[in-house]
């Protein structure tokens, strides 16, 4: 029902934590690299709302989700966000951390052939 708020929140604590932490150094490689994560958790949780609102869990008039309707399903409602988003969010977050270190891995391996090739 409001899995996908729980990445979107992080996208959002992660866009304004790199805004405030990177406001003198534009140009930053870690920037680029939570850029990364950014757009994964934003991308996301864009294609997870369009699902919801396909399937009528959202609606685009308030309350918006219709668990907010019946104070009954609320309850199941927070418990999906804290089971089903949290761990989407983390599975993202280590996914991206997973493909940064093997993207840093090649990268030093390429390096050192190229370094190797030169003497």
């Amino acid at each position: 029902m409001a899995c996908f708020t729980i990445p979107l929140a992080e996208g959002i604590i992660l866009s304004a934590a790199k805004k405030i932490a990177f406001k003198k150094n534009a140009d930053s490689v870690i920037k680029t690299k939570l850029g990364h994560l950014e757009n994964m958790l934003y991308g996301g949780s864009f294609l997870l709302a369009i699902e919801h609102i396909y399937h009528g869990e959202v609606v685009l008039y308030p309350p918006f989700l219709t668990a907010m309707n019946n104070p009954e399903d609320i309850p199941e409602m927070l418990h999906e966000m804290a089971t089903v988003g949290v761990s989407m969010a983390a599975i993202v977050t280590i996914v991206w951390g997973l493909a940064e270190f093997i993207s840093y891995y090649v990268n030093k391996r390429v390096q050192n052939k190229k370094m190797k090739g030169a003497f």
